[in-house]
């Protein structure tokens, strides 16, 4: 465990904070972190920094409490896992999952943190990572699907020193951006996210000197104090002591086996949610498990209740006392290391989807339908017309779930701030033509409020290279709520240039393609929320004539358009009668049929087999039966002490 050092021992001294200055020091402290942002995403040159914005900033105060931020605040993690000292000047830096309590959740992620000191004291922590396009792991962009352990992902870096009394540690970082086959745009970007700290830093110091220390410290226990206050009052008036049971499943984990339960337990004990993932599925051997971080699981479920409620609530750490997580060890969401991770997205989607779940299942306000379940990725490697070698990366967006203010947004992304590469930047920088890249009509699951259209995409390749893919809810289907319908499924087909058709797994490395190639990546859709013959005919007209919902799509509206997309009312009603009378009541959860239904129809829907169900991994086999004997052997001890 760390030693955090200060030269100046002066105890802060508590103030009041009257409301005003309260609320400009909260927004000065928010307005420092989207400052990070910009500083990170105007220096960094990866495609997947500079143009997706996948890097996260976080401040926080002296305890690592955060105060701004999206994914909880890593400093617990810094500090219960560096052996050393930290002092002013110092910068840490680590890739490891396992080494920070899953702040990060793999390799691929860098993660920044420094402490801010004021005259000698600790002020506050600045803290970012991003995701770095290679780290030498066994392919190209470092995210191999076949991994069975994390080694094979790439370098791992455990929390060492980067920076030291503000001297640049220049062997670890030579170190770090060798392992790589992107040197140039990990060093540049690693640079990046280290100048947003220290803009981080310094803004905390600047508040410091305006507002006066001891308001700013004072100031910072109040706004954690508010939110907590705020958030404890949503759960009580939100949530029942009854316990709430929901499931989801991951479709495989590219090894055949499938698919794989997150299942959670939920339930208000007094002013605290508790979550018991004791029915989630033992880890993977493969690539799909997820370190799921405490922390980051409670700003989730803080946002999902405070964007329902009350948007204008600032989340910070104040109220993570009050949610208590349970997860198992050896599970896919607690794995055992050394366990594979970067397949990790796909869990980690899911996770939206089982607090929309939950939430919804306690509480019918919060019922929103599935969609967020995935983050695909595209990675196309190879030599250019110039022969230069070259890595594509992209994260592809798919449809948001329906709910209940409205239809779910069509091709958007997991993550609100997250960006999609424009396709001129895709063309102008690798040798690719994009084709098409539209929304699919009909993907979306209808309901009175239908969920977001998938997106394809259509890549032309030019030059001879290899891709590989990352993506789910190719077996199981993205649920629709209330009687909405389900989303469709994800889909990957490559077309050859003598015309044949590859229909690809959701998760495969290192396929070759030859200029002239075409991959059809189409992502999934959202699922529907309420019932879709309720739905508005001059709303199903607008999404007839915009090209989101076709005639043939329109009858699972009940709707009846000819060629022309004007609506036949009379022939609608008669056909809305008809389904209604088919039917019966709809279904609080519609799922797309059963597991087994799912098996049974699995090769005529996709064309491929069903995936195997899950076996245990080998890692977490030998981990627990350690703990056994561990147990044994100490319950014979007591025996014979006894």
């Amino acid at each position: 465990m760390a030693t955090v050092i200060e030269t100046n021992t002066t105890p802060w001294e508590t103030v009041d904070v009257d409301a005003v200055t309260l609320d400009v020091i909260e927004n000065a402290i928010q307005n420092a972190r989207v400052q990070m942002d910009a500083i990170l995403f105007r220096t960094a040159i990866s495609t997947i920094i500079r143009e997706q914005r996948d890097g996260f900033p976080v401040l926080t105060d002296r305890d690592g409490q955060m105060l701004a931020g999206q994914f909880g605040s890593p400093v617990d993690g810094f500090i219960d896992n560096y052996e050393g000292d930290v002092q002013e000047g110092d910068v840490l830096l680590t890739n490891d999952p396992y080494a920070c309590d899953g702040a990060i959740s793999h390799l691929n992620d860098w993660l920044v943190c420094t402490p801010v000191y004021y005259h000698g004291r600790l002020l506050g922590w600045a803290a970012m990572f991003g995701h770095m396009s290679d780290i030498s792991g066994s392919t190209a962009a470092s995210m191999p699907v076949t991994s069975t352990d994390i080694l094979q992902e790439g370098i791992v870096i455990p929390p060492v020193k980067v920076v030291s009394k503000g001297e640049l540690q220049q062997d670890i970082v030579r170190l770090a951006v060798r392992n790589s086959r992107t040197p140039d745009w990990n060093e540049a970007d690693f640079y990046a996210i280290l100048s947003a700290c220290r803009t981080g830093a310094a803004r905390l110091v600047e508040m410091a000197d305006r507002f006066g220390p001891d308001v700013l410290v004072s100031a910072q226990k109040q706004l954690l104090a508010r939110n907590r206050e705020a958030m404890r009052e949503l759960i009580v008036s939100t949530m029942p002591e009854e316990k709430v049971v929901f499931e989801d499943w991951i479709c495989d984990d590219a090894l055949g086996y499938g698919p794989y339960k997150m299942g959670c337990e939920m339930w208000r004990e007094g002013d605290k949610l508790v979550f018991d993932f004791s029915r989630t599925d033992p880890q993977s051997a493969g690539c799909i498990n997820f370190l799921l971080n405490d922390r980051m699981f409670k700003m989730f479920c803080g946002q999902f209740m405070v964007n329902v409620f009350d948007p204008q609530i600032v989340l910070n750490d104040g109220y993570i006392d009050l949610i208590d997580v349970r997860i198992p060890k050896g599970t896919l969401l607690n794995p055992v290391a050394p366990a594979a991770l970067n397949g990790r997205t796909h869990a980690l989607g899911r996770i939206f989807d089982i607090i929309s779940g939950l939430f919804g299942t306690a509480n019918s306000d919060f019922l929103v339908a599935a969609g967020f379940s995935d983050s695909p990725h595209l990675m196309f490697s190879g030599f250019n017309q110039r022969d230069d070698w070259f890595l594509m990366f992209q994260i592809g967006f798919g449809g948001i779930p329906g709910k209940p203010g409205g239809d779910g947004p069509d091709g958007h992304s997991l993550w609100p701030k997250m960006r999609n590469v424009p396709n001129e930047y895709t063309e102008a920088y690798f040798p690719v033509r994009v084709e098409r890249f539209e929304s699919i009509p009909d993907t979306g699951g209808p309901g009175l409020h239908r969920g977001g259209n998938g997106v394809r995409t259509e890549y032309a390749f030019l030059v001879e290279g290899k891709i590989s893919i990352h993506d789910d809810r190719w077996f199981t289907y993205p649920w629709g709520v209330k009687g909405g319908l389900p989303g469709t499924r994800s889909r990957k087909t490559l077309v050859r240039t003598d015309g044949t058709r590859e229909n690809l797994p959701s998760k495969v490395d290192d396929v070759p393609v030859a200029p002239g190639d075409l991959l059809i990546f189409e992502t999934w859709g959202g699922g529907g929320w309420g019932d879709p013959l309720e739905r508005p005919y001059d709303i199903v007209a607008y999404d007839l004539e915009a090209g989101l919902v076709t005639p043939e799509g329109a009858r699972r509206y009940g709707v009846v358009a000819g060629e022309d997309l004007k609506i036949d009312v009379a022939a609608s009603d008669a056909l809305r009668a008809s389904l209604r009378s088919e039917r019966g009541e709809p279904e609080a959860f519609d799922f797309g049929g059963t597991l087994d239904e799912l098996r049974a129809a699995c090769l005529e829907e996709t064309g491929f087999e069903p995936p195997a169900p899950p076996v245990q991994a080998p890692i977490a086999a030998a981990w627990l039966r350690k703990q056994r004997r561990e147990a044994e052997g100490g319950n014979d001890s007591a025996r014979a002490a006894g």
